[in-house]
């Protein structure tokens, strides 16, 4: 199995952590720009299980990431019709490392019903 879950968790959580303070204490100064950071610092004290490939907590992240993913997209939207340049990025930041990091979780799904699946054909066969 791969590592890539797991590096995309930290990843992603450290991302949003930072770019949630960083839209903080940058100028917003408004307490929902730290809701990114709550996201982050779950999907930091999930990383553990998705270390171990626990099936449950890999779940857990990928359903956490597709609302955090889906919660971003209305400040995104805003931040561009604003024209904010600095809050383009932050929030486009945090939408891509999430974005990536699902596309892992969704990779490594796949993988593991592949793995399972041919574990399974090799099995009926002796």
């Amino acid at each position: 199995m791969s590592s890539a879950p797991f590096v995309a968790t930290i990843v992603n959580g450290i991302a949003l952590i930072l770019l949630s303070l960083w839209g903080y204490f940058g100028g917003q100064g408004s307490l929902t720009a730290l809701i990114p950071m709550g996201f982050g610092v779950a999907f930091l004290g999930l990383s553990p299980g998705v270390k171990v490939y626990n099936k449950a907590i890999a779940h857990v992240v990928a359903f956490l990431a597709l609302v955090t993913l889906s919660a971003l997209v209305p400040p995104f939207l805003r931040v561009i019709g604003s024209g904010n340049t600095l809050g383009i990025v932050r929030v486009g930041g945090m939408l891509l490392t999430t974005a990536v990091a699902l596309g892992f979780y969704v990779k490594s799904f796949i993988d593991a019903r592949r793995s399972r699946q041919a574990s399974e054909l090799t099995a009926d066969e002796e």
